[in-house]
C-alpha cells in the first residue's frame, strides 16, 4: 500500500517512519509559519464514537477491492473478518454468545490496517485551502485564515466530512469535537469563526491535549510543561 500510494499522506497511524512526534511536527511547522506571519489558524479536532467497533465488513471489503485486492488475500480478508462473536465475562460466569456484525479485530496485527484502509477515502473530502491529519480516527482540519473565504471553506469541508462519516455509518459527537483558534497575542482581540457539524455548534477551547500534547491558543506549550 505504501509502494504503491494507496494510503494518505496525512495519516501517521500504524505506518512505517511514521508516529504521533512526525503528526504534531507537521502541524506545529504550519500553524508556526502562520503565526510568524501575524496570521491566525483555525483548528477542528473531531471526535469519532467506538470508530474500530464501527467499520462495515461489506464497506471495507468493498474498498479493499477498489484499492486493488483480490483473489485469495481479499477471501482469506472477508474470513478473517466475518462470523465472529464474542462475549462478556465476569467472573467465572459468561454472557451469551453475540455474532461480531462490525469492527476490525482488535488486539490483532491486521485489525489498525484495515482501518486506516477504511479511513482513508475521508482525504478525498477535503478542499485546498484546508488541510487534513490523521492519527488512525484521531482527525483534525485546520485552515491559515486570510479572510472570510477560507472560513467558509473549512465549515463546508466540515459538512462534506459529516456526510461522509454518515455515509460511512461513523458517528461523529459534535459535542466531544472542539475548536481552537490559534493566534498572535497580537491578535487575541481578532472576532472568531463559529464553526458546526449538522447545525450543532462546536465548543471552543483556549488549550488542547492532541495525541498527548497540550498546548494552547497561542501555540505555547506552557500547559504541557505545567502538567
Amino acid at each position: 500500500m505504501l509502494t504503491h500510494n494507496v494510503i494518505s499522506s496525512h495519516q501517521h497511524g500504524f505506518l512505517s517512519k511514521k508516529s504521533t512526534t512526525t503528526q504534531l511536527l507537521e502541524c506545529s511547522y504550519d500553524w508556526s509559519v502562520a503565526l510568524t506571519s501575524v496570521l491566525y489558524v483555525d483548528v477542528v479536532y473531531l471526535d469519532y464514537a467506538k470508530a474500530f467497533d464501527s467499520v462495515v465488513h461489506s464497506k471495507l471489503l468493498a474498498k479493499l477491492s477498489h484499492y486493488g485486492a483480490s483473489g485469495s488475500v481479499l477471501i482469506w480478508i472477508e474470513k478473517f473478518l466475518i462470523n465472529r462473536c464474542q462475549c462478556v465475562r465476569v467472573g467465572n460466569v459468561l454472557s451469551e454468545y453475540a455474532d461480531v456484525v462490525s469492527g476490525v479485530v482488535q488486539g490483532s496485527v491486521l485489525g489498525p490496517v484495515l482501518f486506516i484502509v477504511f479511513i482513508n477515502d475521508m482525504c478525498n473530502c477535503i478542499p485546498g485551502s484546508t488541510v487534513l491529519k490523521l492519527f488512525a480516527n484521531d482527525a483534525k482540519l485546520y485552515t491559515t485564515v486570510s479572510g472570510d473565504g477560507t472560513c467558509g471553506d473549512l465549515q463546508t469541508c466540515l459538512s462534506t466530512v459529516f456526510k461522509w462519516s454518515e455515509s460511512q455509518q461513523l458517528r461523529l459527537a459534535p459535542h466531544k469535537c472542539a475548536v481552537m483558534h490559534l493566534k498572535p497575542r497580537r491578535l487575541n482581540s481578532q472576532n472568531d469563526q463559529i464553526y458546526s457539524i449538522n447545525n450543532c455548534a462546536l465548543p471552543v477551547v483556549d488549550s488542547y491535549k492532541d495525541l498527548g500534547i497540550t498546548y494552547d491558543k497561542h501555540l505555547s506549550y506552557t500547559p504541557h510543561v505545567a502538567y
